[in-house]
């Protein structure tokens, strides 16, 4: 998945335990060989290679994840947009490349979720150059898929994390499980602290793959509206019941900024954020500016 993968659970005997969570990383790289573009053999690189020719014959499993992912496209009339690859593809935050202003000019009509047209057993692209990129859906697709097995393993308190998604199952022995909220200018400090039970936890940010250019911010948030990083965001962390909708409302919210992405929040009533605007001001949902438990760190 391109991340670190963390799991912690408890149960009364350690090699099931040890069992169920061989079971999660083996989960975990099964929907990575399915759903990373990078990989020649996956099914989505089958989908890129081919849908803007004829008809692509998915999985059930791929169809449903795109299906969810234009839901959260209409949601956010465009801003949660898959295609975002079709210029996202000319970045290497590696070795510092991003595209020139003529290559996203010619690339950006290619970036509409509506060029994609998806059946129950295909998929396929209207348009010539469209390329699909999971990446702000997929770890929380992982996440959640994770949690399923650990829950048919018996497990009623774990905590599975890839990358900047998370859930958790249960609490954490009789205590909430306190999620951290890096600071996105200052690399080993956290801005705030969550107590959460039984959710899921996302956070987009500016600060995992990026560099400079000619002082300005190059990172991976593609706004589907300019095909540049996202510029009103420093980091947008979403809170909800599972990690695929808020792996891809936290990626929404971070593209929308802290005034559209907090009144998308608002009209959503399972879900709340924190949202850490291009000044570094946090700002917080309704359902947790009443909370006394929030543990301020840094600001």
């Amino acid at each position: 998945m391109g991340t670190k993968i963390i799991v912690k659970l408890w149960h009364t005997d350690e090699k099931t335990a040890r069992e169920c969570s061989d079971k999660v990383f083996s989960e975990v790289s099964r929907i990575d060989v399915l759903m990373n573009p990078a990989k020649s053999n996956s099914e989505l690189t089958r989908i890129n290679r081919e849908a803007a020719l004829w008809p692509v014959s998915i999985s059930t499993e791929m169809q449903a994840l795109l299906e969810k992912s234009l839901e959260f496209s209409r949601l956010t009339h465009g801003i949660f947009d898959i295609t975002f690859a079709s210029v996202g593809q000319f970045y290497d935050y590696r070795k510092k490349i991003q595209p020139s202003k003529n290559t996203i000019k010619q690339h950006l009509p290619q970036i509409n979720y509506e060029h994609i047209k998806l059946q129950k057993t295909t998929i396929k692209f209207n348009r010539p150059g469209v390329s699909l990129d999971l990446g702000g859906i997929a770890k929380g697709h992982a996440v959640d898929r994770s949690i399923k097995i650990l829950q048919d393993c018996g497990i009623h308190q774990a905590l599975v994390s890839a990358g900047g998604d998370s859930r958790l199952l249960g609490d954490k022995l009789g205590q909430p499980w306190m999620m951290a909220i890096q600071h996105p200018r200052q690399k080993q400090a956290i801005a705030v602290r969550l107590p959460l039970i039984n959710s899921a936890i996302s956070t987009s940010g500016d600060y995992e793959r990026f560099f400079f250019h000619q002082g300005e911010r190059v990172h991976h948030i593609i706004d589907p509206k300019t095909g540049k990083s996202a510029i009103k965001s420093w980091s947008a962390t979403v809170i909800g019941p599972d990690a695929t909708s808020t792996d891809a409302l936290s990626t929404s919210v971070f593209i929308l900024g802290a005034d559209k992405g907090m009144s998308l929040i608002e009209s959503l009533p399972q879900f709340e954020a924190v949202i850490i605007d291009n000044t570094g001001k946090m700002r917080y949902s309704s359902g947790l500016q009443s909370a006394d438990n929030i543990n301020h760190v840094s600001q």
